[in-house]
């Protein structure tokens, strides 16, 4: 017994000294390491990146959305299929997006460095580009792919779901993507031209004219110098090509039945020359802001003809100018803001007529002495013509206004009433060319013609928010096109729209679009 005994002890002894010597053996835990801490040197939200001394920031949104009465979630039946309204015409487009944008930022000697990217996802519902045929290829202009397995060559075009289901359609979108250094901002982002709420003064709906707005940004080279109390001064090198080139176009070109579809001529626009140049001062204080912007656009054009030989028309510098203001801590309620802006351009009509607005109307409607109504403009920067050897290039001049009110009703409701008005006026080559003895649409049975109009707009948006960063709103707008000619004609009618060929009655058009939109900021 005392063998079995000792036999026992000296076993536990044996294991508790090799299970000594393997603990002596293993690594020691380590205390718990902050591998993200925070950085508070610029703002909330700010994180250093491990093992750097840069600053991360990541922000975005998700939303979801529809817009009633319209073909593109941001703008009315203004022209083509939507314009025609008819049963080409789509009655809603949905959208559902997710942005995502980095700000990241380093202190060095010279200052902060800083980069932003901010980027989308989207889904959107396809417009409508439909030929009014049935046979004629009836399809939506979209990343949707076409399932024309087993289908007719004569069919193409009358199914619209993708082989896949659509998952893998959608599209992806940068917004933003610059360099910001010792002054500089070097990449894209919003131009130093537009006012700091861009389209935006109180609403959600994008297509306000009445002054310039890259919501989207737009390339640029740029040098900002603060002068401190608030003032700081911008000038800067844009890119003209992607939102900025209304068109520069040749009259000789233009037809009865092209005008009628906003069209006043073929659009001729040369190779890029120049770049936009800006420049902006802005006063920032804790009453609002004050900024004036002035911009130069160089209207480049092609030839007269198809060839060098043909000839060209000289350059022509086109220019604008834009003021703009902010009141904030009025009287009506804390966080209650007037936001408001006025712009005049001459040959630079995208400062005006913004991108997502755009420049050219043709709008169908009833009428009680024809077949139907029709209301058509367009708004170019220049426009010349080929004939009689070729003419100069002649500016389309324009201004216009936009602004809104927002009140806050109480933390979780606003409501924010908002307008814009826009004129374009031609100079007396277009309107020799377009409506004199012998012109274009100076045809039987108009009794006033008059390229000049004038855009008005007015809405109201209300947001509820029900808990912090999540947003509900409905954003109604009427849109009214006041355009110059009258009289009844003939139109010789249009396959893509389905329009006949009969009396028309030139008259003023309006439309009207909601949008409900949901959006979750993080």
């Amino acid at each position: 017994m005392k063998l079995v005994k000792s036999l026992l002890l000296g076993s536990a002894a044996g294991l508790i000294a090799v299970g000594g010597a393997q603990a002596a053996d293993l690594p020691v835990k380590a205390k718990a390491v902050e591998y993200v801490k925070i950085c508070s040197l610029y703002g909330a939200g700010f994180y250093y990146i491990p093992g750097t001394d840069t600053c991360i920031k990541l922000g975005g949104y998700l939303r979801a959305e529809v817009a009633l009465n319209s073909n593109s979630v941001f703008s009315g039946q203004l022209t083509g299929n939507n314009g025609a309204r008819n049963r080409l015409t789509n009655y809603y487009t949905m959208r559902a997006r997710e942005d995502l944008n980095i700000d990241t930022r380093t202190a060095t000697e010279y200052g902060v460095v800083r980069t932003f990217f901010d980027g989308v996802f989207s889904w959107t519902t396809g417009n409508y580009s439909g030929t009014g045929s049935a046979f004629g290829g009836t399809a939506y202009s979209s990343t949707l792919a076409l399932n024309t397995s087993g289908v007719s060559p004569a069919l193409v075009g009358s199914s619209i779901n993708g082989t896949d289901g659509a998952t893998s359609g959608g599209s992806l979108g940068v917004y933003y993507a610059f360099i910001q250094f010792a002054g500089f901002t070097m990449g894209k982002a919003v131009s130093q031209f537009d006012a700091p709420w861009t389209n935006y003064p109180g609403n959600n709906f994008d297509s306000l004219v009445g002054g310039s707005g890259t919501v989207t940004g737009v390339n640029q080279f740029t040098y900002t110098a603060d002068f401190g109390q608030g003032v700081t001064a911008s000038f800067s090198a844009e890119d003209a090509t992607a939102y900025y080139q209304a068109g520069n176009v040749n009259l000789a070109g233009a037809s009865a039945a092209g005008i009628v579809g906003g069209a006043y001529g073929t659009n001729n626009i040369g190779g890029s020359r120049s770049p936009n140049l800006v420049g902006m001062v802005r006063v920032d204080q804790a009453w609002g802001l004050f900024q004036a912007s002035v911009a130069a656009h160089d209207n480049h054009v092609a030839y007269y003809g198809p060839t060098e030989v043909t000839g060209h028309p000289d350059d022509k510098w086109g220019w604008a100018v834009q003021l703009a203001l902010s009141i904030k801590n009025i009287p009506t309620g804390a966080g209650d803001v007037i936001n408001i802006s006025g712009v005049y351009t001459d040959g630079a009509t995208r400062y005006n007529f913004q991108n997502l607005a755009g420049g050219s109307y043709s709008m169908f409607g009833s009428s009680g002495v024809a077949y139907q109504s029709v209301g058509f403009a367009y708004a170019p920067d220049t426009v010349f013509t080929s004939a009689g050897g070729g003419s100069s290039q002649e500016t389309v001049k324009t201004w216009g206004f936009r602004g809104a009110y927002t009140h806050n009703w109480d933390p979780y409701w606003n409501t924010a009433l908002y307008g814009a008005y826009a004129q374009a006026q031609f100079g007396s080559l277009a309107k020799t060319s377009l409506c004199g003895v012998g012109g274009t649409f100076a045809i039987a049975g108009v009794t006033s013609c008059n390229p000049d109009f004038a855009i008005g707009q007015v809405g109201i948006i209300t947001r509820w928010t029900p808990v912090k960063n999540l947003t509900f709103s409905a954003d109604l707008n009427w849109t009214h096109l006041d355009q110059k000619y009258a009289g009844v004609f003939a139109y010789a009618g249009a396959g893509t729209t389905a329009k006949p060929a009969a009396a028309y009655e030139l008259k003023d058009q309006d439309t009207i679009t909601l949008l409900l939109r949901a959006q979750r900021n993080w």
